[in-house]
């Protein structure tokens, strides 16, 4: 059907009008020009609220007061200190170890419940500190038991809510001189006295840092480099580490932080790069060292990362190496950090695949110019030298994702179940357990950290945590 005259030409002459006045109207405020200035969006001149000002708004959790309880401060002598012990290496020199366990297994000398997960302890002044989980209250709990007996001293807690996922605590506090200082599931970092339980100071990475909590919660322990007398944490997000005193909880110095990595489960740890004292980092994008005096980030890569969770630390071997290891088909890698000219650099040595080793959970033990750990792919412990070459595994033994140290000369392996294997920490082989113990009845998920004190060996499954007598005669 056509249509009219009249409803021709307004469909002819409405638009040329209407684009006409649009033509004049650009004109027109070209020759007026804008009406107030237009500045540059400058980062903290935009009105945008600030890191410091959003944590402000935050509630953060307050430590109550602590709960005593009948214990008492041990006797028994020894320490272990913070996470992988005295030197921070999961050895033990001076340790001396039976051969052989009468009854067939270790002395149990005591045993307690614990929330789900696989936080362990730190040893300390007759005293077992580690942080647990209260599900009823939703809160986590410091508590510290005398490590003659294990019956609790005191205990103190902040709220928080967390759910279960696999677990829920996984870290290892650190003692520094009259403070224990924990890293709870959702990045509160605490510092409690040691004798007392009260808290002396918490900062919320999150709320104060940026930090982003990764999946399945905190696996970072604490560092104190008792050289430089400091707490570092890696929060990631701005910065990539902090220095911060451990008696005041007062920031140091920040790392910057110029790929936005995100902190990870591994844990930091020290080294020296011809002849400066630096920390190594394993975060979500790479591989980072940094100036330990002032938190420079003197050099980072990206060779290797593990892509979907970090958990084993990096080790360093001495001479600028560090032995880097990860689970979910990320193999292992060898890399040496060194100076070239006024920078800091880092190559590759050499790079091993899965099914040569792989450690989801564990950090691997540097021995006698050797590498002790169980590798995920087939869950056998095995010797690597420092070029990455097998020298023995354990054969039809299976180790699952469980802990392992060395003291005495003797490597000291838990399986998943809790079975605890004594084995000659010897480069050249063979495998040959020396002894052999079920320390929990029908354990499950003995994947914590063990730590050994003089002769008290503390180990936990997933919801139990027990201290046997392992010394010799």
């Amino acid at each position: 059907m056509r249509g009219s005259p009249r409803m021709f030409c307004l469909s002819v002459i409405l638009p040329s009008c209407c684009a006409a006045a649009g033509v004049a109207a650009i004109v027109a405020w070209l020759q007026v020009g804008p009406l107030v200035p237009v500045e540059a969006r400058v980062p903290g001149l935009d009105g945008a609220p600030s890191l410091e000002s959003l944590s402000a708004d935050v509630v953060r959790p307050a430590p109550g007061e602590p709960l005593f309880g009948p214990g008492k401060a041990g006797e028994s002598p020894g320490v272990w200190p913070w996470f992988r012990g005295p030197h921070r290496d999961g050895i033990v020199p001076s340790a001396a170890i039976a051969r052989r366990w009468r009854q067939g297994r270790p002395e149990l000398l005591w045993q307690t419940p614990v929330a789900e997960g696989y936080a362990a302890p730190a040893v300390a002044q007759g005293r077992v500190f580690f942080l647990d989980y209260d599900v009823q209250r939703k809160a986590d709990v410091m508590r510290c038991l005398s490590l003659d007996d294990g019956r609790e001293i005191w205990r103190n807690s902040y709220a928080v809510d967390v759910s279960p996922n696999h677990g829920i605590t996984r870290t290892v506090p650190a003692v520094v001189g009259d403070l224990v200082i924990s890293f709870g599931p959702k990045y509160h970092v605490v510092a409690w006295e040691a004798a007392t339980g009260r808290a002396r100071w918490i900062i919320d990475l999150v709320a104060d840092h940026g930090a982003t909590v990764p999946d399945w919660y905190a696996g970072q322990c604490p560092l104190y480099d008792d050289k430089l007398d400091q707490l570092i944490l890696a929060p990631g997000g701005p910065s990539l580490l902090l220095a911060v005193d451990p008696r005041t909880g007062a920031v140091r110095w920040k790392s910057e932080n110029p790929q936005r990595w995100l902190s990870t489960h591994t844990s930091v740890v020290i080294t020296e790069i011809e002849g400066r004292r630096s920390y190594v980092y394993s975060a979500s994008g790479g591989v980072a060292l940094v100036a330990a005096d002032s938190g420079e980030l003197l050099c980072q890569t990206n060779a290797w990362r593990v892509p979907t969770a970090a958990c084993a630390s990096p080790v360093p071997l001495g001479d600028g190496r560090v032995f880097c290891s990860g689970g979910y088909d990320s193999g292992a890698m060898m890399l040496r950090f060194g100076r070239q000219g006024e920078r800091y650099v880092c190559e590759t040595l050499f790079q091993l695949k899965p099914r040569q080793f792989s450690s989801e959970q564990q950090t691997p033990v540097f021995f006698q110019g050797h590498l002790f750990g169980v590798r995920q792919f087939d869950k056998r412990l095995v010797c690597l030298d420092a070029d990455g070459n097998e020298r023995w595994n354990s054969g039809r033994e299976k180790f699952g994702a469980a802990p392992y140290l060395i003291a005495d000369g003797l490597l000291l392996a838990l399986n998943d179940r809790g079975r605890l294997t004594l084995t000659p920490a010897d480069p050249a082989g063979p495998y040959q357990p020396l002894a052999q113990a079920e320390l929990f009845e029908d354990g499950v998920d003995a994947w914590g950290p063990m730590a050994l004190a003089g002769d008290r060996l503390i180990v936990r499954d997933f919801t139990r945590m027990q201290c046997v007598r392992i010394g010799g005669e």
